[in-house]
């Protein structure tokens, strides 16, 4: 049976963790607490990096939710998840990265950073030039490439719906709004949904692991300097 590591504050395990229960590829969950257990030996052995989420399927181990979605949409080739036409696959993998590369690193600064500061408000208006972007995308469609669920629906899924509760509403933005509300009455995004007490404990993580890079960053800056 595929084993799936994972740990429910994780966008990178929540995209793996909906893709599964899309295509009811039947798992076994095994939670990391983060707290240690990825740094634990037999964890390092699977995944050197200590990162999740991690599948390992039939002995084979898949790091990286990104390849990780690309392998289980190979391997278990029901329901599709990836268009077959080159327009359609582009759309989609544009969607996955522009997510990736534009959106989430903008939402970790509307974590860490206050609303009147100049990062903050920097962050809020590349997100919007992202949300024109997947307006335009997504057009009049219920899914990013027409009416059939996608990967690229998993990924922005999985960091979307989290904007208004971080300071950037969706009114402007009608088409993603509603799409917002049909994935969220998905039975998959439902079942791994966070609760409010879960987001707050996300965004904390968060601004621990800015805070702790920003303190190495100043540290190497300053090592710089004396040499």
């Amino acid at each position: 049976m595929l084993k799936f590591y994972y740990a429910p504050l994780s966008p990178n395990a929540r995209r793996v963790w909906i893709t599964l229960l899309e295509k009811e590829i039947e798992f076994e969950p095994i939670l990391m607490k983060l707290n240690g257990d990825q740094l634990q030996p037999e964890f390092l052995e699977i995944n050197p990096f200590h990162h999740i989420p991690v599948v390992v399927d039939d002995g084979f181990r898949v790091i990286e939710s990104l390849a990780i979605l690309d392998y289980l949409e190979r391997k278990y080739l029901t329901p599709a998840l990836l268009p077959n036409d080159a327009q359609g696959l582009a759309k989609v993998r544009m969607v996955q990265m522009v997510t990736a590369n534009e959106l989430f690193p903008k939402i970790i600064t509307l974590i860490c950073d206050s609303p009147d500061s100049p990062q903050f408000l920097q962050a809020v208006e590349h997100i919007n030039k992202v949300l024109q972007f997947l307006t335009e995308i997504i057009g009049g469609y219920t899914f990013f490439n027409g009416e059939q669920l996608t990967l690229a629906d998993i990924v922005a899924g999985t960091v979307l719906p989290f904007l208004p509760d971080l300071g950037v509403s969706l009114n402007n933005y009608p088409q993603l709004q509603n799409w917002c509300e049909q994935i969220n009455q998905r039975p998959a995004w439902d079942k791994t949904k966070l609760s409010d007490v879960d987001f707050e404990e996300f965004k904390r993580r968060v601004r621990f692991l800015v805070k702790l890079r920003r303190r190495e960053i100043n540290q190497d800056n300053q090592t710089d300097k004396t040499k």
